[in-house]
C-alpha cells in the first residue's frame, strides 16, 4: 500500500522560505518520479515541481529560481526547499506519485505566506 506523509507547512512572512518533506513507503520509491503539487480553494490542483527516478528536475515557471526539488532514494524521501516565498504561494501543498497507473496522494500541509 502506497504511504505518502508530508511534513513541514507553516506559516510564514513575504520572503522567508519552508521546506517540506514527504516520506515515502509502499513502493520501490527509487524507481518513480515524484511530484509536489499544489491547490488554493476554487482552483485546481497544479503541479509546482518533479523529479525523475534519475534526479532530473521540472518546474512550473512562477517558482523557478526559488524552489528546488529533491530526493533521497535510501530515505524515500522527497523534499521542496522554498526560498523568496510571496502570498500567492499560499496553498496546501500536496506530495503526489504515480505507481502502476495508481495516482497516490499525500494529506496535504498547508503553507500561509503573510504579506
Amino acid at each position: 500500500q502506497v504511504q505518502l506523509v508530508e511534513s513541514g507547512g507553516g506559516l510564514v512572512q513575504f520572503g522567508g522560505s519552508l521546506r517540506l518533506s514527504c516520506a515515502a513507503s509502499g513502493f520501490i520509491f527509487s524507481n518513480y518520479a515524484m511530484d509536489w503539487y499544489r491547490q488554493t480553494p476554487g482552483k485546481e490542483r497544479e503541479l509546482v515541481a518533479s523529479i525523475s527516478a534519475t534526479g532530473s528536475t521540472k518546474y512550473i515557471d512562477s517558482v523557478k529560481g526559488r524552489f528546488t526539488i529533491s530526493r533521497d532514494n535510501a530515505k524515500r524521501m522527497v523534499d521542496l526547499q522554498m526560498n523568496s516565498l510571496e502570498p500567492e504561494d499560499t496553498a496546501v501543498y500536496y506530495c503526489h506519485a504515480l505507481v502502476r497507473r495508481n495516482d497516490n496522494w499525500g494529506q496535504g500541509t498547508q503553507v500561509t505566506v503573510s504579506s
